[in-house]
């Protein structure tokens, strides 16, 4: 997917273009560096087929080589895995300071 804009309200909007050009609103939940990555965590503003009201999707953030931002979902378990891990972690140290 693509990132097409920010619209800034009350939380991060993202609109992604799917590979068969349907836009998908995403709430930007995290922005997460992990192992030399950098990793959104989203959720889409209408859930899709299947999701929790409180499921999330990493997507890995990548410039091409036009120089455009790409965002490519991460299926790889682990990966998903160690990112909210890490996005745990960082919210709990960040209650801490409160």
């Amino acid at each position: 997917m693509e990132r097409k804009d920010f619209e800034f309200e009350d939380d991060d909007i993202i609109t992604m273009v799917a590979q068969d050009g349907t836009e998908i609103d995403f709430i930007e939940i995290a922005d997460i560096y992990y192992e030399g990555n950098y990793y959104v965590i989203a959720q889409p503003v209408e859930l899709l087929e299947g999701m929790e009201e409180d499921s999330a999707l990493v997507f890995k953030v990548e410039e091409d080589k036009k120089g455009e931002t790409k965002f490519t979902i991460e299926l790889d378990d682990d990966i998903v895995d160690a990112v909210f891990k890490e996005y745990d972690r960082l919210y709990d140290e960040a209650q801490d300071e409160d």
